[in-house]
């Protein structure tokens, strides 16, 4: 084990310290507003597939097999990313990978436009997925990484709200859009985000980071620009830095293999447990819903998609309220609860609700408002439960395990159409999911809350 000199350790506490003691200001919600920015696009983008399926569909001929499989590509393109997206914001910083990733999935949804082709329009999803998978893990790492102990999860997690109103969003425009003007023009709208880079370009890069890395230099200077601005722009008055308690800082690069070490082997198997469940849940149904109320009740595009709001909205509601609630609860309750209330709503479902889309409609509805509530929640805990040198490694593995359910959850739905089932046995198959994530987070989750990364970490 590389250990650092203690002068440097005292350097790297200090910089953590001063990030501790900054007061809440409007630097905080620049950067919350301009990385969030870089989320919603993620989340409007991440939908578009499910609301443009109606359409392609029956352009290409496609069965529910192959509908899963256009789905499912693009979390294969999302689980390569996220790891890989980690692993290299460990090493090159968390921005410069937020913007490649930014750029490659908006220039891959231009192209996803503008082809008539189902094989190229395969590629391009594929590779936007890598970058959709990228950004979101390391996003939540620098957000996470410039905020205090106190609040944090509110902090964090209203930041994460941006997602599922990128949600909401695509599910608006896509009905508007998708109907009036056909889904090329709804993947075009996926360039959008490259308007963001010059931003991203103007925030700092994570001290705590720079710090991690040894790069003391760099650690202070952007340390010092964001008190500088937080000081003389805003006018607030910075208390005098404590020093945390002690922590060794380790300048060696994190090796996957430590997330299976130590108290962290515990940590990664409960979280990658709990991503891959939630996501299974929330995008087997998700990125169904609009396509079964065309196949299994005959609704309209326009009345399908319609319908889907009212699924993201109830799930906008969810993130809300658990940003509300998690610094009271704590993560461990808000996670587990959330996930057994998901799983009630979707046996109840299954036992009374597939006789009509109406039905579907509220409690589908129902268990996205904890489904959601738990897929924001993941963001804020798996950033809080490693050490900064491999926080963005940790949380690209957790969402490594939640892209495998974005794969696994479509193409179990299509599997289990194709084979006659019932909807009420799709339903109840999610309702066992969600109920098994929620056994594992209340047996093997650690709370967190109110403490710093560095108290975590140790």
């Amino acid at each position: 084990m590389t250990m650092v000199s203690p002068l440097t350790a005292r350097t790297a506490e200090m910089i953590s310290a001063r990030l501790e003691r900054l007061p809440m200001s409007r630097w905080h919600v620049k950067a919350r507003v301009i990385v969030g920015a870089v989320t919603f696009f993620d989340g409007f983008d991440q939908l578009m597939i499910a609301y443009s399926l109606p359409e392609l569909g029956p352009k290409w001929g496609l069965s529910s097999t192959a509908i899963a499989w256009v789905i499912a590509i693009g979390g294969i393109g999302m689980l390569l990313g996220a790891l890989g997206g980690g692993w290299l914001a460990d090493r090159v910083g968390r921005l410069n990978v937020i913007m490649g990733s930014l750029v490659l999935y908006a220039v891959m949804s231009l192209g996803m436009a503008f082809t008539d082709s189902l094989e190229l329009f395969l590629i391009f999803r594929f590779i936007q997925g890598i970058g959709l998978g990228a950004e979101v893990p390391v996003a939540a790492s620098y957000i996470g990484e410039i905020t205090k102990a106190h609040k944090r999860g509110r902090f964090v997690l209203m930041y994460e709200v941006i997602f599922p109103i990128g949600l909401v969003a695509s599910a608006v425009v896509s009905a508007w859009v998708v109907p009036n003007f056909g889904y090329k023009v709804l993947f075009a709208l996926g360039a959008l985000p490259l308007l963001l880079v010059p931003m991203l370009r103007r925030l700092p890069e994570s001290p705590r980071w720079l710090a991690s890395r040894g790069r003391m230099d760099d650690a202070e200077r952007a340390m010092a620009e964001i008190e500088d601005e937080i000081t003389v722009k805003y006018g607030k008055t910075l208390p005098q830095a404590v020093p945390l308690p002690a922590a060794p800082v380790q300048l060696k690069r994190a090796k996957f293999k430590e997330l299976f070490q130590g108290v962290y082997r515990r940590r990664t198997l409960m979280l990658a447990s709990i991503w891959l469940t939630a996501y299974f849940v929330n995008y087997g149904i998700a990125s169904w819903l609009p396509t079964l109320y065309r196949k299994a009740f005959d609704l309209s595009v326009d009345t399908a998609l319609h319908y889907s709001i009212v699924t993201s909205v109830a799930g906008l509601v969810g993130c809300v309220i658990v940003a509300l609630l998690i610094d009271g609860l704590g993560r461990r309750i808000c996670i587990s609860v959330s996930m057994v209330l998901c799983s009630t709503m979707l046996f109840m479902l299954a036992a009374v609700g597939t006789d009509s889309a109406t039905k579907v409609l509220l409690w589908s509805a129902g268990s996205a408002l904890f489904v959601f509530a738990v897929n924001m929640a993941l963001y804020v805990y798996t950033a809080e439960l490693y050490p900064t040198r491999m926080r963005a490694l940790g949380c690209a593995f957790g969402g490594a395990a939640g892209r495998l359910g974005i794969i696994v959850g479509p193409l179990v739905v299509g599997f289990t159409l194709d084979r006659g089932s019932s909807l009420s046995v799709l339903f109840a198959m999610f309702g066992v999911v969600a109920l098994l994530g929620a056994i594992v987070v209340a047996l093997f989750a650690v709370e967190t809350k109110e403490k710093t990364l560095e108290e975590i970490s140790q």
